[in-house]
């Protein structure tokens, strides 16, 4: 279930490319006013200097690709995301994208900050807050633990939720973990594909897959893929 009345997406991989268009072009559309996209490129600030500014400025262009108007806030490090400068950029965005890197960096980043707050105000207010890779990671409820490792504190929009992005990419082989931490944890885990979101908005508890590939659902009750298109009661 989800925490406001916007729109959330978790997205599997793919920010700023070509083939996520359709996605991004259909979370837009759902905004009631011109977009106003800011874009925090905040978990790629470990990756090395200048990577989460050209991450920044991948997302600004493609987004004015799009027709939007957008700006990075480069909220990197947590005496960023108390500012109350930056937070205001953010409040005044009504679409808000956190792109891939280190999730848990970005949650330690975010949590319970002036930053953090103002994303909640925009999804609050209408508005959507969408999550690639680490990003969408981040904004579920828990991050991914396995085997004796416990799922950890994520930043909560989607509290029941641990996202597995990329999920294309990963070995089928691994699907048993995910399968073994739901149980114990009873938790739903979702696997979301490249260029794929898991869309959902307000306080229901219903999603819809958008995108070119699919996302996998893992609950007590066992495993299910679902293609674009298709809704998912969580």
């Amino acid at each position: 279930m989800l925490n406001g009345k916007g729109t959330l997406a978790l997205v599997g991989s793919g920010e700023f490319l070509p083939l996520s268009q359709n996605l991004d072009q259909a979370l837009l559309a759902t905004l009631k006013e011109p977009p106003r996209v800011v874009v925090l490129p905040t978990a790629s600030a470990p990756d090395g200097l200048g990577v989460a500014e050209r991450w920044g400025k991948m997302g600004v262009d493609y987004f004015k690709g799009l027709g939007a108007q957008a700006e990075a806030v480069m909220v990197l490090s947590r005496q960023d995301a108390s500012s109350s400068e930056l937070a205001q950029r953010i409040a005044s965005a009504n679409l808000v994208y956190l792109s891939g890197g280190k999730p848990s960096y970005l949650v330690k980043t975010l949590r319970e900050t002036l930053c953090w707050q103002a994303i909640r105000t925009v999804f609050e207010q209408g508005g959507v807050v969408a999550g690639c890779s680490a990003g969408a990671m981040a904004l579920a409820g828990y991050l991914p633990g396995f085997g004796p490792g416990k799922p950890q504190p994520a930043l909560g929009l989607a509290p029941k939720l641990v996202v597995i992005p990329h999920f294309d990419e990963i070995p089928k082989w691994l699907n048993g973990l995910f399968k073994y931490s739901t149980k114990r944890q009873r938790l739903t885990v979702v696997g979301v594909e490249g260029s794929t979101g898991l869309v959902g908005t307000g306080t229901i508890q219903t999603w819809q897959v958008v995108g070119r590939g699919g996302v996998t659902v893992f609950s007590p009750q066992g495993r299910k893929r679902y293609a674009n298109g298709e809704t998912i009661i969580l």
